[in-house]
């Protein structure tokens, strides 16, 4: 508004609000008039230019050095917000990458016929990163990367026994290499591909995996014996003995190999699913990525989650594995197959059971049969909810052929027996442990072995194994 329009309007609204109180005071003069009404249209001069010079520094991206106190302060507003969303877009951005990891710490002291208290010490780090591996239409992809470090080799399998007391080394037993490294043990990419509709409606789906992964991850799972750095320890209560410990899943020193897998999935019910999986690996010097492209290697496993006991969780699963370029217990090359299964239920809302099962059904290996069976208390029973108390027994059967040849074969041809015994018996095993909470993410779990008979020995005395076990996880 300029002044000139303004100076009319003015003088009309100060004549229409004189009362007569003020009618009957002494009149203004026409001067007096006049020097107030050119300073109100000065004071309105001064304010449309400061709002001339708000509009100019506001339309600047930047705050500079002599910019106005309210400018400044809204320009500082406005760069909080866009801070802020900023920040909202990079979470969303980041919000599909999960990132996992854990160090475990374990002493263990070893004592029986021979063996006058030889102890152990090692530690192993494992991070995992999960990445959205983008979409192919409907189908969604996921990149998977695990880096596993570590030292020390813990104790190995005793006197020829069919299990390493101590699966949380950074290497597998019989690896002759006990110095720190670091590596990046999987790398694979996961698609799946909805069927009868999107991601979220869709009741069955198509997994296809293929990378260097664990085998184990995907194949003989059990919720309950399936971590050694949480539960059992012992390598023949954490995976198939007859696939693992016997060695037919050929994967590398530190336990994984390249592969491709395929699985059927199907959740049309809310409460059970129902799983088709098979997978080919590599094995021997394949699975270290050297001289073998033939994936000898093969397992079919169908599974299903069920709920018992009132509603209370199970997984079952019945599987068949072959690997054509298999060891028999003289350390030449056959083809193996086996049967087996594994499964975990929940028998109350904080006891859990699980079993395996092996039958060799095609080789010579030193033991044709396995059966593992145990359990967990929740600590709740007591008090102490993130506690637990495991329990498990296992037994491992002797082949007809390793019965009748253990005692003079010579498999590296040094003249000496490799064995030098008659095996006859089972190879018995126990675990007991006690997984403490000592603060949030840090467990403390006193764990005890007793092995009878190893490597079906039955002259051999019985084995006792000491360890405290300390797992840190993130």
């Amino acid at each position: 508004m300029r002044a000139a329009v303004f100076l009319p309007v003015l003088a009309g609204a100060v004549l229409a609000a004189a009362s007569p109180a003020a009618a009957a005071a002494a009149d203004p003069t026409t001067a007096e008039l006049v020097r107030e009404v050119q300073r109100l249209s000065q004071r309105l001069e001064e304010l449309e230019r400061s709002k001339a010079q708000l509009d100019k520094s506001l339309a600047e991206p930047t705050i500079s050095a002599d910019e106005p106190e309210l400018t400044a302060r809204l320009k500082a507003a406005e760069s909080d917000v866009l801070s802020y969303k900023q920040g909202s877009k990079t979470i969303d951005v980041l919000g599909g990458i999960k990132v996992g990891a854990g160090m475990t710490v374990v002493g263990q002291n070893l004592v029986g016929q021979q063996l006058d208290k030889e102890g152990q010490l090692n530690w192993r780090g494992d991070v995992t990163l999960t990445i959205p591996g983008g979409a192919v239409g409907t189908a969604k992809g996921t990149i998977y990367t695990h880096l596993r470090m570590g030292q020390g080799r813990g104790l190995q399998s005793v006197n020829n026994s069919y299990s390493s007391p101590n699966a949380t080394a950074f290497q597998r037993p019989g690896a002759d290499n006990s110095d720190a490294a670091i590596d990046l043990v999987q790398a694979w990419y996961q698609l799946d591909v909805p069927i009868g509709g999107t991601e979220k409606t869709a009741k069955s789906r198509v997994e296809i995996t293929a990378g260097k992964m664990d085998p184990f991850g995907f194949f003989d799972q059990n919720a309950l014996a399936s971590d050694e750095t949480r539960s059992f320890m012992n390598q023949a209560l954490v995976h198939n003995p007859l696939l693992d410990a016997g060695g037919d899943v050929g994967v590398d020193a530190l336990g994984f190999t390249p592969g491709l897998r395929v699985a059927y999935v199907n959740e049309a019910e809310k409460s059970t699913t129902w799983r088709l999986q098979g997978g080919i690996f590599e094995t021997g010097d394949g699975a270290a990525f050297q001289n073998s492209t033939d994936f000898p290697f093969r397992i079919l496993q169908a599974e299903t989650t069920q709920r018992f006991f009132g509603g209370l969780e199970g997984n079952y699963r019945v599987y068949g594995w072959q690997n054509t370029r298999a060891a028999n217990f003289d350390g030449l090359r056959a083809a193996h197959m086996g049967l087996g299964f594994s499964l975990d239920q929940k028998i109350h809302d904080y006891t859990t059971l699980f079993a395996r099962y092996g039958h060799q059904i095609k080789g010579n290996p030193r033991f044709d049969q396995s059966l593992t069976f145990g359990g967990e208390l929740g600590g709740s029973y007591w008090g102490r909810g993130a506690d637990g108390l495991g329990l498990a027994f296992g037994l491992s059967h002797t082949s007809a052929a390793f019965r009748s040849k253990s005692e003079g074969v010579d498999a590296d041809n040094d003249g000496t027996p490799d064995f030098g015994y008659r095996a006859q018996a089972y190879e018995q095993l126990a675990e007991l442990y006690y997984r403490y909470r000592v603060m949030p993410r840090f467990d403390l779990t006193p764990d005890f072995q007793l092995v009878r008979h190893p490597g079906g020995d039955p002259s051999n005395a019985v084995v006792y194994a000491l360890a405290l076990r300390g797992q840190l996880t993130y």
